[in-house]
């Protein structure tokens, strides 16, 4: 797939000699330890940046040849919708102003990626589908506003699920691979941002999640993801799927980077009323919990109903409770009721596929002349496009078609939408909160995906990961899920570990998710992307 360039005069004699050369504060010091790119966490890069023995503007060239090297060539990727044309230009504005007045922030110069439904000012946000491209928002998401006062600079934006649903493909953006092995899946729907988090395109990444989407891709590509409590983080600008579950979220290769993004990213929104929830319950600074002693003494239940299906990463999953039991946690077999593992599709869909109905149309309001109105009309022109254009983009049968059962599916006025949103999503939040205070748990855990990824060939799971999968459990609750890289199988693909918890435990949740990290070391750089020249960076 082409990579499109938002438009911007910039060569890559520039991004060549960037790289090659750095500047003049990015040279190495005899006395300066090194550490490559991909394994240097976001603290240690603002020290360095801080020191002068590295610019934003070597970080994001590195990135950006990255790219180059592998998502267009190599496995081909195919992570990267549309790069900003502008990122090197506004990494040297900010290694200005670094020197001049101080950094903004842990997050000033690092380079980010977002999933392409984070609306942006300067940048196309589609949705990864032909319907919508092009389209430039009138503003910024509320989290790409805090990304860039903090000093971020997004180099790209990124394919994923088109409108966040279905498999790893878009209209716009075609197949996403995952970067461990090109024939499997990344998984859905952030999958661009955990592929390229994963291969290293970028530091840190923004995802979204409604039934998993953060999660599934942090566990196939080897990665930490957080969906974070429903309403600790805004929503606005975000191209809505339900927003009953939606959230955005973080995507990184440490727990502390995730950490860092939370404690910028966290607050209320008047735009997006759902976040007075977290009114006197967010933080400024979650990297204070990161305690590698935290197992110790702990609590940890263990979701055995979502085991059993691949003895592989069953074994990764013994392994992961060994490890824990080693470090002090007593851990406790916990059950779920028949009920709710034979129901929490059922009452995934039921409020999903109406919410989508209603809630794009709130959306594509919102936009530029030119662009459909409503779900009907987007049914209507995606009739038009049964044949690939010359660039790849085209016809995606399997979204497509799931349109017409979601315009189908009912009002939010419907008693079975009304029954499931007013009943049953507060019955699941109470059910687990329960299992967690009777057992006096700390977390749940349980193998975020309950097999290895899929090939890319192979039909998408049922909405909301099927009854064997434990994802949507914290979108029916809305309680937060913390993936951490716990192992591999015999084919070399990653297996993660989630740590659920009830509403607002990030604290605790990133102190248990960074002691069992640092136990197991389990994340890995995909053999396909390996580390270019000049990716060791001097770190004092």
């Amino acid at each position: 797939m082409t990579v499109r360039i938002a438009p911007c005069r910039v060569f890559r004699s520039t991004l060549v000699a960037a790289l090659l050369l750095g500047t003049g504060a990015a040279r190495s010091t005899a006395s300066a330890q090194t550490i490559e790119l991909e394994a240097a966490s976001i603290q240690q890069l603002a020290r360095a940046m801080d020191a002068g023995t590295v610019s934003s503007e070597k970080l994001v060239a590195l990135s950006l040849a990255r790219i180059d090297a592998y998502d267009d060539r190599g496995p081909r990727v195919n992570a990267v919708m549309t790069r900003n044309a502008k990122a090197l230009e506004q990494a040297r504005a900010l290694d200005t102003e670094r020197k001049t007045t101080g950094r903004r922030s842990l997050l000033h110069g690092i380079p980010v990626v977002l999933k392409d439904n984070y609306d942006t000012y300067d940048l196309p946000t589609t949705g990864g589908s032909v319907l919508l491209e092009g389209s430039i928002p009138p503003d910024d998401a509320f989290l790409v506003k805090k990304l860039r006062e903090a000093g971020a600079v997004i180099i790209a934006k990124v394919n994923l699920s088109e409108f966040a649903s279905g498999t790893a493909f878009s209209s716009l953006g075609g197949p996403t691979r995952n970067p461990h092995d090109p024939t499997r899946t990344p998984s859905g729907s952030s999958g661009g941002t955990g592929a390229a988090i994963a291969a290293a395109f970028a530091t840190l990444g923004l995802g979204t999640d409604t039934g998993g989407s953060i999660r599934g891709p942090a566990t196939v590509n080897g990665i930490v993801g957080l969906k974070p409590t429903l309403g600790l983080l805004s929503r606005d600008g975000i191209i809505p799927l339900a927003l009953s579950f939606d959230t955005g979220g973080p995507m990184a290769r440490h727990v502390s980077d995730i950490a860092v993004a939370l404690g910028i990213l966290a607050g209320v929104d008047a735009a997006d009323t759902v976040t007075r929830r977290s009114e006197g319950r967010t933080e400024t600074d979650y990297t204070r919990y990161l305690d590698a002693a935290a197992l110790k003494g702990a609590r940890i239940g263990v979701a055995r109903d979502f085991m059993g299906f691949d003895g592989e990463v069953d074994w990764v999953m013994e392994a992961s409770i060994a490890t824990m039991r080693a470090a002090g946690a007593t851990i406790v077999d916990v059950r779920l009721p028949k009920w709710l593992l034979e129901a929490k599709g059922e009452f995934y869909a039921a409020v999903r596929y109406p919410e989508f109905t209603a809630q794009i149309e709130q959306y594509l309001a919102t936009l530029k002349p030119g662009y459909p109105r409503t779900l009907a009309e987007m049914i209507a022109r995606s009739d038009s496009i049964v044949a690939p254009r010359a660039d790849g983009a085209g016809p995606h049968p399997v979204r497509w078609s799931l349109f017409r059962r979601e315009l189908a599916s009912g009002t939010l006025t419907d008693p079975r939408y009304a029954a499931v949103r007013t009943h049953a999503l507060p019955l699941v939040a109470s059910l687990l909160d329960g299992i967690i205070t009777t057992n006096t748990l700390d977390a749940i855990v349980y193998p975020t995906n309950p097999k290895r990824p899929d090939l890319l060939t192979a039909p998408p799971e049922p909405p909301g990961g099927g009854a064997a999968s434990g994802s949507n459990l914290a979108n029916l609750s809305g309680f937060p899920d913390l993936i951490v890289p716990a192992g591999f199988t015999t084919d070399r693909l990653p297996v993660g570990i989630s740590f659920l918890g009830r509403a607002f435990s990030e604290p605790k949740l990133l102190g248990l998710g960074y002691a069992f990290e640092q136990r197991t070391k389990a994340r890995r750089l995909p053999v396909h992307t390996p580390p270019l020249a000049g990716e060791k960076l001097p770190i004092k």
